[in-house]
Formats: C-alpha cells, sequence, structure tokens
C-alpha cells in the first residue's frame, strides 16, 4: 500500500518538436483563472466586461518579468559566480518566480491600466484578489512537476517522494519531504473563500480586501517557508523570505487598522455637531 505522494514521471511533454512544459502550463492556467475570477466580481460589482482582460495585458508581463527579476536578485548564487552560468537567470520555464516581485511589479501594470482606462485602482485591486489566490494555488503544481521547493523530510502518509537527482546535499538518504506546494496550494484556496466571505459580510473596500489579500497569505506563507530546505539566503538566522513576509504582513494590518478606523470614523456623526442648535 503506498503511503507517500509519488513524484511526477515527467514534467515536460513534447508536441512534435515543441516541449510543453508543466511549470508553464500551471502559470498560464492560475493567470486564466486569475482574470475569469476578477472578471466575474468586477462585472457584477457594475464594471465594464471585459476591462479586466485589457488590464491583464499591463499585469501578467510585468508580473512575470517583475517575479523572476526578483527572484535571480534574492538568489543570485543559482545564476551567478564560478560554476554557473547567467544565461540561466532567463530559463523561467525551469522554475523560479518570486511572488513578492510579481505581485509589487503586476500591481503596477494594474495601476497603469487604471490610469489608461479612467477606473479607480482600488476597484481593480478589489475584483482582483480572490483570483490572485486561487492563480497562486495553481502555479504552485508547477513546482510538483520540477520536483523543487519542498520541505523537510517526513514519514507522514502524505510525504512527497523526491527523486535522488533532485535531493539536496545532505539529504540524499531520505525519500520523502513534506509536500511544500501542497500545504501553499491548500492555504491559498482557503484563503480566497475567506476572502470572500470577509467581502461579504464586512463590505470591505479595494485596498482593505487586498490588504486582506497579503496578510492571509503571509500568514501561511512564513510558517510553510519554515519547513523549506531548499537553497536560501538567510538575515539573522531566518529566510529572507520569512523576513519579507513578516514585513508585508505588519504593514498591511497597520494599513487595514487605519482604513477600517478611517471608514468608521468617515460614518459616524461629529459629536461636535448639535442638530438640534440654531
Amino acid at each position: 500500500m503506498m503511503t507517500f505522494i509519488p513524484s511526477p514521471a515527467t514534467g515536460v511533454w513534447h508536441l512534435g518538436p515543441v516541449p510543453l512544459r508543466a511549470y508553464a502550463l500551471c502559470i498560464l492556467v492560475g493567470i486564466f483563472a486569475a482574470i475569469a475570477i476578477a472578471e466575474r466580481r468586477h462585472v457584477v460589482a457594475g464594471g465594464r466586461k471585459g476591462l479586466i482582460s485589457d488590464v491583464a495585458l499591463w499585469a501578467v508581463p510585468f508580473g512575470i518579468v517583475g517575479g523572476r527579476i526578483y527572484h535571480v536578485i534574492t538568489d543570485a548564487q543559482l545564476y551567478f559566480g564560478p560554476g554557473r552560468n547567467p544565461v540561466d537567470a532567463l530559463k523561467i520555464w525551469e522554475g523560479g518566480l518570486g511572488i513578492w516581485g510579481a505581485i509589487t511589479a503586476g500591481a503596477l501594470g494594474v495601476w497603469i491600466a487604471s490610469r489608461r482606462h479612467g477606473v479607480p485602482f482600488g476597484d481593480l485591486a478589489h475584483a482582483i484578489a480572490p483570483g490572485l489566490l486561487v492563480a497562486q494555488a495553481i502555479g504552485r503544481l508547477g513546482n510538483y512537476f520540477n520536483q523543487e521547493l519542498f520541505g523537510r523530510p517526513t514519514t507522514l502518509p502524505w510525504g512527497l517522494e523526491i527523486e535522488p537527482v533532485h535531493r539536496p546535499a545532505g539529504f540524499d538518504q531520505f525519500a520523502t519531504f513534506h509536500p511544500t506546494f501542497l500545504y501553499e496550494l491548500l492555504w491559498n484556496l482557503a484563503a480566497a473563500a475567506v476572502l470572500i466571505a470577509f467581502d461579504r459580510r464586512l463590505r470591505l473596500s479595494g485596498g482593505q480586501l487586498f490588504a486582506s489579500y497579503a496578510m492571509l497569505y503571509t500568514a501561511g506563507r512564513f510558517w510553510i517557508e519554515l519547513l523549506r530546505i531548499d537553497t536560501a539566503n538567510h538575515v539573522g538566522g531566518m529566510r529572507l523570505n520569512n523576513w519579507t513576509a513578516l514585513v508585508v504582513f505588519v504593514a498591511s494590518a497597520a494599513y487595514l487598522h487605519w482604513s477600517r478606523r478611517r471608514t468608521r470614523d468617515d460614518r459616524e456623526p461629529d459629536p461636535r455637531l448639535d442638530a438640534s442648535a440654531p
């Protein structure tokens, strides 16, 4: 009886001379899912049909380039130095997109599109936020096919089998590892559902909903990152991505608190105004 998650037999299929890479396909499916979800939310909110697709023409390229730049900068040792080939930094199909760079640059693309189409940036952020989590969840399947970004060794029934060639130095004797791709996938889908529930119950503004997205994602990313054993730069004994998640969480929480407080103050009547006064 199998008591682990098997590794995929291959991550590349060939259509004649054209290679179809699972990582790239997962990214593309995630992008289309995010666009479809955002489009529906935007139309339901009274927005123009087709606008989200127009926005995606800016956001997607910006996000992909930004995600790759962040990855290459923060993991420069993988591409530069003795025995490394800098050209590998361009091989995005082999994996390596930093979500922090992707979201930051993608947001810049959304802002440019919002200016060109005359739509408030907050309205677009409100429509896009839940779909981003779904896209990130689907994208994590690409890590599964690449046998990368897994966690510490484990003998749990849902441990992920990793072929010897993909095991980090010092872990050759272990066969199964924590499937951190699966943990993040499930976390993101759950967070997307929570985000939609928050929106319906609390009537959050665009900025508030996006701040909630950032808080939910980084909360999960922080503990998942603690399990990972792939090569990463450390600061103060902690992985760089943990610090990034912590900073983003705190900043988002501070903004959400300030924004919600300002919203309440705007709704409450000024006690200094006395309606009975002449």
